[in-house]
């Protein structure tokens, strides 16, 4: 699978924490709706990842996996568009982690960013394991093993993609320098047709001897039309038009989402450590309760006192979810004092209870009869075993060790 076929693949996952707030569906889940219709996407519940620094007490990961995918269905991804599954169904990715880590610098892992923050701010577990420290290996082994050109991810996660970028390039020096790299790459040549064979070594020169980034993109274009050329050729004229060796393990890009940050009920970023959420499939009695208790601007004691939307939480949740109309609405009679807090918070309540009842409705078979989620997720597995397969035939026969 070359380079363009890459592009076309996404890669994306959560730990299993269970039930599911609004900041997952606006922050994450609403970007996977979207992209499960432009791209090849796989979603994964990341449970060996849960691992990582919550080995000490695993009884819930079943059950809040199967939430979380329950709460996944809800908001709408869609199993006939993405591949569903669990992670440790899929054991293809502990083989590439090993492999991988095999050849990943120590000190690359303890540079990560996350490294000793997680250690600073979980201080009261013991994560000076090797799971912990090895985890971005796993992670990069998670999206090496589908060729995934694309990881959605916000500002703030864009280091781990580099870091997967940095794997799979180590990776490819390693063991894409083929004995007879270049001859072969002549015979594959050959194989594409007069025509074709031509324009490939224009283009392979204009990149390489004047960079030209539009050259490369042709080639890229044109390796993939080809018909003839077996996976191994393919990859090799991949890898040849960048002026190196075989590409084996395409380097992923972020792929930068609009995450939306989404107000808890107390002001703070929404967050189960911070007892603040509203859940995905909510009751509407305790959403309402929930919504009419939420902390709004200190400076409004009484009804009659101005206010600041600008200082008020429910004004940040009213830019997600309501109109223009409804906007100038709040903020004006907020300024003015000219409504009520909680004449603010109904129309509010009313667009969240009408996101949820179509997610309450969605999620309810698949709550009811769990040997729905079950099915979806032996299919997904199915789905991805299959490309993860691909990839490993060929890292261990570029490694050496096929065995066949």
């Amino acid at each position: 699978m070359g380079s363009e076929s890459a592009s076309r693949r996404v890669l994306s996952g959560m730990r299993p924490t269970g039930r599911l707030h609004l900041g997952h569906y606006h922050g994450v889940l609403k970007n996977w709706i979207a992209l499960q219709h432009e791209y090849e996407c796989f979603y994964l519940v990341a449970d060996w990842h849960a691992l990582t620094t919550g080995y000490g007490d695993t009884r819930q990961i079943e059950q809040h996996s199967f939430d979380m995918l329950v709460d996944w269905l809800a908001a709408g991804v869609n199993p006939a568009a993405a591949a569903i599954f669990i992670q440790s169904k899929v054991p293809e990715h502990a083989e590439l982690h090993l492999l991988l880590s095999m050849v990943t610098p120590v000190s690359w892992l303890e540079r990560a960013p996350s490294y000793k923050d997680m250690q600073a701010r979980l201080n009261d577990r013991e994560l000076a394991t090797y799971g912990f420290l090895g985890y971005p290996v796993l992670q990069a082994a998670d999206i090496l093993i589908y060729r995934a050109g694309n990881v959605p991810v916000g500002a703030d996660q864009v280091a781990h993609v580099e870091l997967s970028r940095e794997i799979a390039r180590r990776f490819n020096h390693l063991f894409g320098s083929e004995p007879g790299f270049e001859e072969h790459c002549q015979a594959a040549i050959r194989k594409m047709g007069r025509k074709a064979a031509r324009l490939y070594g224009s283009l392979r020169r204009a990149y390489v001897e004047r960079g030209d980034g539009e050259a490369l993109e042709r080639g890229r274009a044109l390796l993939a039309e080809q018909q003839n050329l077996s996976i191994g050729d393919r990859e090799r004229l991949f890898g040849y038009l960048e002026g190196g060796g075989r590409i084996i393990l395409p380097e992923p890009q972020a792929l930068l989402t609009e995450q939306a940050k989404v107000p808890g009920l107390d002001g703070e970023k929404m967050s189960k450590s911070y007892n603040n959420t509203i859940e995905l499939r909510e009751p509407l009695p305790a959403m309402e309760r929930k919504v009419q208790a939420m902390r709004t601007d200190p400076a409004r004691k009484r009804r009659q006192d101005p206010g600041d939307p600008a200082k008020c939480p429910v004004f940040d949740l009213h830019k997600i979810y309501s109109e223009a109309s409804t906007l100038k609405w709040a903020a004006d009679g907020c300024r003015s004092a000219g409504i009520g807090c909680l004449d603010c918070k109904k129309p509010l309540i009313e667009a969240i209870a009408a996101e949820q009842s179509v997610m309450t409705e969605r999620g309810k078979p698949f709550e009811e009869q769990p040997d729905l989620v079950h099915r979806i997720l032996q299919e997904g597995a199915e789905r991805a075993r299959e490309a993860a397969r691909e990839t490993l035939d060929e890292v261990r026969a570029s490694i050496g060790i096929a065995h066949k």
